[in-house]
C-alpha cells in the first residue's frame, strides 16, 4: 500500500519526472509513492531516471491504458 499517490497521466516528459521527484523529496524517508504514468516515453524514461537518482523502483504495473509505478524514497537521500 502506497503512502501517497499522484496521477501524472497526460503530463509530458520531463515534467512528469520533475513532479515525481519533487513529491518524493517532500515525503518521509522510506515511504512509498505510487505514480500513474502514460505508456510510451513516460514509462520508458521516468523509472530509469528515478533509479539513476537513487530511488528504489519497486514495481511497474500495466493497468490497461496507463502504468502504476511504485517508487520508494531512500532512507539515505
Amino acid at each position: 500500500m502506497a503512502d501517497e499517490q499522484i496521477d501524472l497521466r497526460g503530463t509530458p516528459c520531463p515534467l512528469n519526472f520533475v513532479r515525481t521527484k519533487l513529491t518524493l523529496e517532500k515525503m518521509e524517508p522510506g515511504s512509498l509513492l505510487e505514480v500513474w504514468l502514460d505508456p510510451g516515453e513516460p514509462i520508458e524514461q521516468v523509472p530509469d531516471s528515478l533509479r539513476m537518482d537513487g530511488y528504489g523502483v519497486e514495481s511497474i504495473d500495466d493497468r490497461a491504458g496507463y502504468f502504476a509505478l511504485k517508487v520508494r524514497r531512500s532512507v539515505d537521500l
